[in-house]
């Protein structure tokens, strides 16, 4: 009995083993930036770093917020994030529930169009997007800027949501309808309850690409209109780069992301097991 359970065991072991290690080499970043962020600023830059933290100050955040403003960058980030996530949510919702439910001229196209977005390096785009929207008169404006990002949240936003529609069987809509309700009504009373865990996810996650996306928001905007990621980047001084208060202000804009999964949490596991694309 032993000699068959053992060899059992074995391979169970080598995955859990193989899990910790994936998941000590995504957290470290995280554990390094906290690290940094609580340790005074003259260990952040010895040459020889202990990986245990040294002593706790909270100096660095005082600091980070002296360097620069802090709360100006972080609302527009804010603004910018929230907006792109609402608008992304209301078209992307309407488009993919087309592509899914209805059959039209020129459906395959869209589908492939929208992939073949998504398959555009960003950096590729800077310069046309520059002098397109210094021709629109948006550059140097959050509203430049939340277009520029729906560009590349939204194709992802469609494909997505339409990976969670495709999976609600049609015969719900069909027999709600049948008892008395119209297609909106039916899609509000039936599709939309078991839609909401995968835009909870997919909104999530359009919240983070425009939170910490840093290249458009650097090349489009100026310094007194600069994004929360931008901000982070200038913590050179005179004195050179001081990264226990870069670390600081890193660990104050994660709280924000930290605390919309802690509310959507529950949300997010079921979007994220409901979410295989199927058809």
């Amino acid at each position: 009995m032993s000699g068959t359970v053992a060899p059992r065991r074995a391979p169970r072991l080598w995955w859990n083993l193989l899990g910790l290690l994936v998941f000590v080499t995504a957290g470290f970043p995280l554990y390094w930036m906290l690290n940094t962020a609580f340790k005074p600023a003259k260990d952040a830059i010895d040459p020889d770093p202990s990986l245990l933290p040294t002593g706790i100050t909270f100096a660095n955040f005082g600091r980070a917020l002296d360097i620069a403003d802090f709360w100006g960058p972080v609302g527009r980030s804010l603004v910018v994030s929230l907006a792109v996530v609402v608008i992304g949510m209301a078209v992307g919702l309407l488009a993919a529930l087309a592509i899914s439910r209805f059959a039209f001229r020129g459906r395959k196209i869209v589908i492939v169009g929208i992939l073949a977005v998504q398959m555009v390096p960003l950096v590729a785009m800077i310069i046309p997007v520059f002098l397109l929207l210094n021709d629109l008169g948006q550059y140097d404006r959050l509203t430049g800027l939340i277009i520029t990002y729906l560009t590349f949240i939204l194709p992802f936003t469609v494909w997505t949501l339409r990976g969670f529609i495709v999976n609600i069987p049609k015969e719900l809509e069909e027999a709600a309808m049948v008892d008395g309700c119209s297609r909106t009504g039916a899609f509000l009373r039936v599709v939309f309850p078991l839609l909401a865990p995968g835009m909870v996810a997919t909104s999530v996650y359009g919240f983070i690409q425009a939170w910490n996306e840093y290249l458009y928001a650097l090349m489009l905007l100026s310094q007194k209109n600069q994004t929360a990621t931008v901000w982070l980047g200038n913590f050179t001084t005179k004195h050179g780069t001081e990264y226990a208060p870069m670390m600081a202000g890193a660990t104050m804009m994660a709280v924000p992301i930290v605390a919309l999964f802690l509310l959507v949490q529950r949300k997010m596991a079921a979007g994220l097991t409901a979410g295989a694309v199927k058809g």
